[in-house]
């Protein structure tokens, strides 16, 4: 059995990028990652701009300037301003060259020709430069930035339709268990539904990724082999959601050292999620999640969340971390290093109640995980403990 440490430093060591650099318009480019640096093709601004509402001025010693004009954003004239001149100035709008501040209006006293000024202003003021923000031929972002919605809006401002990026994995979805019926369908005694594959599929989707199949798998090694057989050779990334205990009908754990799947470790000492599986098999990566819901999600995001990134050029692997004062206690049983669910906010964070690995309605609620330590035996508090905050 291997500790949570080890088991995060071997799924790092052990992901690789798909790498495959494929060509995206940028609407639809949303959480990839860029493949290769990009330069900017033009001065951004591209030209010197307006910073507000108000007067652009050739600057004079006198607090009165002559009103020439009016320059509006989208305006392309250029009007010529000579020493103590002004023209009517909008947000956005291109500053004269001939100009060299810009005066709010809040702080010009307007009359028909001309204007007057409150007090003067360093040169300079208010203006945007042409190229302030980054110049033609510069770094506009980095190979491995994620595109976030902030990186799409800048790079759209630089006339940029389209970008080279990681090709995000493929990743198959196995759900096993001969109790699991869909839901929608009449429950049986005996069943449960279904709710690992839809639960899972979300998380991943909501991540950023697309490319998600999912499959459903009866009890037997027969029909186990056959499916993880045929998803391997299909896809970047295998998760299976249940079968990898060792009880009689637990045939995952079989079907993969038929398929001489590498083992990289099995089992982690940790509570929820001690039988996790991690291995590989050529260029595809497969983690076998325990089968209780709350803990294959416990288990997706600490350990499948680190592959995924890596996996998609990320250089930004893990989720972000806080800390945090605790506005509640609790007291561990047992022994082993245990993941919490918790709401954290502003702060401060709470433990929750039910930290069962078959419960679900606490996850629910929960933004954040606790990774309470193997000889830490309660949280008390107002304790300063760390959040692992999640992806919500």
């Amino acid at each position: 059995m291997i500790s949570i440490e080890d088991a995060l430093q071997a799924v790092e060591m052990n992901s690789f990028e798909v790498s495959k650099e494929i060509k995206i318009p940028i609407e639809i480019s949303g959480n990839s990652i860029l493949f290769s640096d990009i330069y900017s093709p033009i001065n951004m601004p591209p030209f010197s701009q307006s910073a507000m509402d108000g007067y652009a001025l050739n600057f004079h010693d006198d607090f009165t300037y002559t009103l020439v004009g009016e320059v509006k954003a989208g305006d392309s004239h250029q009007p010529l301003l000579n020493k103590g001149e002004a023209v009517r100035i909008f947000t956005g709008a291109a500053v004269p060259d001939s100009a060299n501040t810009v005066i709010m209006q809040e702080k010009v006293v307007a009359r028909k020709k001309e204007i007057t000024i409150e007090a003067k202003l360093p040169i300079g003021s208010n203006i945007r430069l042409s190229g302030e923000q980054v110049k033609k031929g510069q770094l506009a972002l980095k190979k491995g930035t994620k595109l976030t919605p902030a990186a799409i809006g800048f790079l759209s401002s630089l006339g940029i339709t389209e970008v080279s990026v990681y090709k995000k994995p493929s990743i198959a979805l196995i759900s096993t268990g001969n109790e699991l019926v869909e839901a929608g369908q009449t429950l049986s005694y005996g069943k449960i539904y279904e709710s690992n594959s839809i639960m899972l599929q979300n998380a991943i989707i909501n991540l950023g990724f697309e490319a998600v199949s999912v499959h459903k798998v009866e009890d037997n090694y027969e029909a186990t082999y056959n499916k993880l057989q045929d998803v391997i050779v299909k896809n970047d990334m295998v998760i299976i959601s249940g079968g990898i205990s060792v009880g009689d009908y637990d045939f995952v754990g079989k079907a993969l050292k038929g398929l001489n799947v590498e083992e990289v470790f099995y089992k982690v000492n940790q509570k929820p999620g001690k039988p996790l599986f991690f291995g590989k098999k050529g260029d595809t990566l497969l983690f076998a999640l325990p089968g209780n819901p709350a803990a294959a999600l416990t288990c997706f995001y600490m350990y499948v969340y680190i592959a995924l990134q890596k996996m998609s050029g990320s250089r930004d692997v893990s989720l972000p971390k806080v800390m945090a004062r605790s506005t509640s206690g609790f007291v561990k049983n047992g022994d082993r290093p245990q993941i919490l669910k918790a709401i954290y906010k502003e702060g401060q964070v709470s433990v929750l109640e039910g930290q069962s690995s078959a419960m679900l309605q606490t996850f629910a609620i929960s933004n954040g995980l606790i990774k309470m330590a193997e000889d830490l035996k309660q949280i008390n508090t107002n304790d300063i403990i760390e959040v692992i905050l999640l992806p919500v």
